[in-house]
């Protein structure tokens, strides 16, 4: 049994192992600058790779906008405004598509208004087509007017040069 004249040993513990402990989020350092403009520069560059996506399964009543890119490969009855609208082959749009950049494969039944229009050889547009660029491939179906959007600078000054020019009492 016990006695009180034998010295206790203590047993034999392993040796600790130094494990580093990640900071709370209240105590986390800022990010420097170089660190904020990298996280930017990458959420940027995912944010241009992935567009919002309205799938075939979807049809929507109503607008649609965002600062980024869509793709188009549902039913859409009303307008579109975004960076570059990609419109899939199945896809349909009744209302005016607005962006920097519109690629039609499907179907638009109303107006495109962008700097660079691609209209494929399944493209069907049932409406007028106001651009910059435009670039059609043979097959695609044009029911409507092609013309190059009028900058407000030159058609302004026109405007105002011709109005200048004339007397005032004609």
């Amino acid at each position: 049994m016990f006695t009180r004249d034998k010295p206790v040993e203590p047993a034999a513990t392993p040796p600790v192992k130094a494990v580093e402990v990640p900071p709370r989020p209240q105590e986390r350092a800022a990010p420097t600058p170089i660190q904020a403009q990298e996280q930017a520069t990458s959420t940027r560059a995912r944010a241009a790779s992935d567009a919002s996506r309205i799938s075939a399964a979807l049809k929507v009543t109503g607008q649609l906008e965002s600062e980024e890119d869509i793709q188009i490969d549902g039913h859409i009855e009303g307008d579109i405004r975004a960076r570059k609208v990609t419109i899939g082959a199945g896809a349909t749009v009744k209302g005016t598509v607005f962006g920097q950049d519109v690629e039609l494969s499907g179907t638009v039944t109303g107006k495109i208004e962008a700097t660079s229009v691609v209209l494929s050889k399944s493209a069907r547009i049932i409406g007028d087509v106001i651009h910059q660029t435009l670039q059609i491939e043979k097959g695609a179906y044009v029911d409507g007017h092609c013309r190059p959007q009028a900058s407000s600078d030159t058609a302004g000054g026109t405007q105002d040069k011709k109005r200048a020019d004339k007397p005032n009492g004609s």
